[in-house]
């Protein structure tokens, strides 16, 4: 790699990579609850992304959005820019094969390591996807790992022949940068199997030469959207106030049949997706609120470019749900909510308690924290 790696990166505070076998495989859960469990070791924790693909925009600059998310639960204390050194524009890829500046990259990410590290007992770093991604601007998730001098946890799916198949490829990639991996973690894994799952991929995972440190039960919760999340993904407009935003959508309803029907679709957790102009369906939602509080319907969202009449928006004004517009079309729509990426965000306060309590109880903290 030349002269940037000449340059003297912290090399002393203890630190741990983790990287998951492929995206949304339940990193960021992982994280959230390991920096939990590892301030009861080492109270004062720093946090680095340092490739970010999904990010916002504060004061101008690009955080990736796991990083909004650890420093507003943890006030971990560490500028935002630092946990956040590099993010992955769309022309980001074009722009590097033309000039590939790898050393400013590099330099770029031991600097804010050095500073997210300062003063602090214990850094996490959070890789973005599979070992691999990255490596077509070289800096792989692997690559990383190496320029931060960091052992590695691998979080995958629940399971047994897939995910240690998995493994075993980003098990190659890492060795390949001599890379440590310390152990993988198992997530999602259905109740009824954690026992039968844990016995099996410990022995398969053995035989890989890799410890399991953990086991994490599935949560129907943790993949659940808010009514707010997808109101942000579709940018649709509310047309109540009653709150109930973070109302869990636990399964969608059309609805596209008459209005007797539709009743019997209005069940606690569901979303109704329905044409703004399906007045009998709003009439029908309204009267079957009615004096309703709690155990509910997640949200309704009216779809189309016709608003709904005045009428149907002085029911809708005093529904005790949300009720949201968005001018596309209703199936459209559903797909959009179907193909959703579901993130814990800061609002998340339910989530973010039953992750810290999750990893607390399911992934052996001490057997990490020795392998390092």
């Amino acid at each position: 790699m030349g002269p940037a790696t000449k340059l003297k990166m912290n090399t002393t505070t203890p630190r741990v990579f983790i990287a998951a076998t492929r995206q949304n495989d339940g990193k960021t859960t992982t994280s959230l609850g390991l920096i939990a469990g590892l301030q009861e070791h080492y109270p004062r924790i720093g946090y680095i992304k340092p490739v970010g693909q999904r990010f916002v925009e504060i004061e101008e600059q690009k955080i990736d959005e796991d990083t909004v998310l650890m420093d507003s639960v943890f006030r971990l204390n560490c500028p935002l820019v630092d946990m956040s050194p590099i993010a992955v524009e769309p022309d980001f890829t074009r722009k590097y094969l033309q000039s590939s500046n790898n050393e400013a990259l590099v330099r770029k990410i031991q600097k804010a390591f050095d500073r997210v590290a300062w003063e602090k007992d214990f850094v996490l770093c959070e890789g973005s996807g599979h070992a691999g991604v990255g490596s077509v601007f070289d800096l792989s998730n692997a690559q990383v790992a190496k320029i931060l001098g960091a052992k590695v946890i691998i979080v995958t799916q629940g399971g047994i022949g897939k995910p240690i198949d998995e493994v075993a490829l980003n098990q190659a990639l890492f060795e390949k940068e001599g890379v440590e991996i310390i152990g993988v973690i198992l997530n999602k894994v259905h109740g009824a199997k954690m026992e039968f799952i844990t016995e099996f991929a410990r022995r398969g995972l053995k035989r890989k030469g890799l410890d399991l440190l953990g086991v994490i039960p599935h949560q129907s919760v943790l993949s659940n959207p808010t009514v707010d999340l997808i109101r942000e993904e579709l940018a649709a407009e509310v047309l109540n106030r009653t709150g109930g935003l973070h109302n869990l959508v636990e399964g969608v309803t059309l609805g596209a049949m008459g209005a007797p029907n539709a009743i019997n679709y209005f069940k606690p957790g569901v979303l109704l997706i329905t044409p703004a102009d399906r007045e009998d369906i709003i009439r029908a939602a309204a009267a079957s609120l009615t004096g309703r509080k709690g155990d509910t319907m997640a949200g309704i969202i009216l779809t189309g470019d016709i608003r709904p009449s005045e009428e149907s928006l002085a029911l809708i004004r005093v529904m005790p749900v949300p009720v949201l517009h968005s001018p596309q079309d209703t199936y459209e729509l559903a797909s959009k909510v179907h193909d959703l990426t579901v993130k814990t965000r800061p609002g998340d306060a339910q989530k973010i308690t039953l992750i810290r309590d999750l990893i607390a109880q399911n992934v052996d903290i001490e057997k990490i924290l020795k392998r390092l």
